[in-house]
């Protein structure tokens, strides 16, 4: 890098703290932090939800699997996301967005304590807020490799930098900055994108490889199977049923995006933008990195450093700082929005029941803390990355797939299933039961089992088995166990019915109180 990339870096990092400042206007309460109080345009959130499911780990763990398998980083991570989301579209956005709009919630988890009770609300915040710091540890850890590469700073100096240029923006404005900042990290994406596209293109007409006979040449031989190595068809199909929940609300942040919207109907109009968009718009990203074998030799053994070093070889500089810019605006995007959800997850769920004070926080103190808990889990989430690559961790690549696509299946079943008619008699029991032994199916797949395996656990099996038992038991135990209350039902009906006129969506019980009232003396 030089003083031209620098600058663009630089007034990158400027414009995001701007928009924080200016959104800051826009907040008035919690609703506001946490949703947008419900205003934002659809084409805006179908841009924030794509753009929040992204993060530098694209550019390196996925680069790596692009470099050493060749297309099947995108139909086995992209294509399933389009797939899943677009599912979700009629399935859950609607729903989602009825939780705010109906239920006057500000937290995805809000709804739960009348859904199931307050304990199984708790175990799935508790547990969803640490896999989260995990989670976004991996993307601090997946941007600050990048910028190693580019500027040489140390991997914990990356990490500081962006997560605290992340900090302000989004602890100032909410919700809003977010997305407003994710729709100008779309524009440098597009930009810096295509401008990584056109130099690949023209490198590989230097050497005299054309676009389509690339494929024949040594280097990439085998690259154009979809489904090769430890991504096979059993890794498709589990993958494709993880994102279907993960994409539309089970990390959070994505749900947060339907809630925004002013109505159920723009909540699927938005979820089938982002559907689009995560179809076409990765098959541009990907093309580079199928393309890196033939022009740059990792240094190493994963890959993971390719598209660093391939981006450092083809651009001029000042496009150079706009591709580094890219790499920031995906990692941001994602890093906030997460920081956003669990923070309203804090507010709105666990600090009432653990702190007697916050159950009459005005407006303003519930807005005060919000932003403090803000600060607080991005402060968590880059601990967490400096520990990434260590024993436990492993790589950035074995994070984000092993431990957050594991994990994620027995947290958002309860959160998810419990939006749908069809799963009306899962209550409490089945939710309870059905998190805890997936969390206790993944520890045993991973760890007791694997080390007993020759070779281990295959890959696939270590994120599908947990997602598996907890909803083989949710569903099981829902029949055998029903709790469908006629307050669960009527609960049920609101989330579920399009017209409030209908009879059966009129009779909601008032939320109950997180914490019993204290006896009078």
């Amino acid at each position: 890098m030089n003083g031209l990339d620098w600058a663009v870096l630089i007034g990158y990092f400027g414009v995001m703290v701007a928009i924080g400042v200016w959104s800051h206007k826009r907040v008035d309460d919690v609703s506001d932090f946490f949703t947008a109080g419900g205003k934002m345009p659809w084409w805006l959130s179908g841009i924030s939800h794509h753009m929040s499911g992204y993060s530098a780990v694209m550019f390196t763990g996925y680069a790596g699997i692009a470099y050493t398998y060749g297309v099947t980083s995108f139909f086995t991570w992209s294509f399933p996301i389009a797939l899943g989301i677009a599912i979700g579209s009629k399935l859950f956005a609607p729903r989602i967005n009825r939780l705010r709009s109906r239920l006057h919630v500000a937290s995805p988890l809000e709804y739960l304590k009348n859904r199931y009770d307050l304990k199984t609300q708790q175990a799935l915040a508790w547990s969803g807020m640490l896999l989260k710091i995990v989670d976004v540890g991996a993307k601090w850890a997946a941007i600050a490799t990048l910028l190693s590469v580019f500027t040489g700073v140390s991997l914990n100096q990356g990490i500081l930098i962006t997560g605290a240029i992340t900090a302000v923006y989004c602890t100032i404005g909410g919700l809003w900055a977010d997305a407003l900042t994710e729709l100008g990290q779309f524009v440098i994406q597009l930009l810096a994108g295509i401008a990584m596209f056109v130099a690949v293109v023209l490198k590989l007409d230097d050497k005299g490889i054309g676009f389509f006979g690339a494929w024949d040449e040594p280097a990439l031989q085998g690259h154009d199977k979809a489904l090769v190595g430890p991504y096979g068809t059993v890794f498709l199909l589990a993958f494709l049923f993880i994102k279907l929940f993960e994409y539309n609300g089970g990390m959070l942040n994505q749900a947060q995006r339907y809630m925004a919207t002013a109505s159920a109907k723009e909540a699927e109009r938005s979820a089938r933008l982002s559907a689009v968009l995560w179809l076409v718009w990765p098959v541009v990203l990907f093309f580079p990195m199928w393309m890196s074998p033939l022009l740059v030799e990792a240094q190493k053994p994963d890959g993971s450093d390719s598209y660093g070093l391939m981006t450092e070889q083809l651009l001029p500089h000042g496009l150079l700082g706009l591709v580094i810019v890219g790499f920031f605006s995906h990692t941001m995007a994602m890093c906030s929005s997460d920081a956003n959800a669990i923070a309203a997850v804090f507010t709105r769920d666990c600090a009432p029941v653990v702190w007697r004070r916050a159950r009459s926080w005005s407006q303003g103190q519930g807005l005060r803390v919000a932003r403090i808990t803000t600060v607080v889990f991005l402060g968590l989430s880059m601990a967490a990355a400096t520990q990434v690559n260590s024993p436990t961790f492993k790589d950035i690549i074995t994070v984000v797939i092993k431990w957050v696509a594991g994990l994620m299946g027995p947290m958002a079943i309860p959160m998810m299933l419990g939006l749908l008619r069809p799963f009306r008699r899962s209550g409490p029991t089945a939710a309870l039961v059905s998190w805890s032994m997936g969390l206790l199916a993944f520890w045993l797949v991973n760890y007791p089992v694997n080390w007993n395996v020759d070779g281990g656990v295959p890959l696939q099996y270590q994120v599908s088995i947990p997602l598996a038992v907890s909803l083989v038991l949710y569903i099981l135990i829902g029949f055998l166990k029903p709790e469908d209350t006629p307050e669960r039902l009527a609960l049920i009906e609101k989330i579920n019915t399009d017209d409030d006129s209908s009879g059966a969506a009129a009779a909601v019980p008032a939320p109950r109180d997180a914490v019993p009232a204290p006896a009078k003396d």
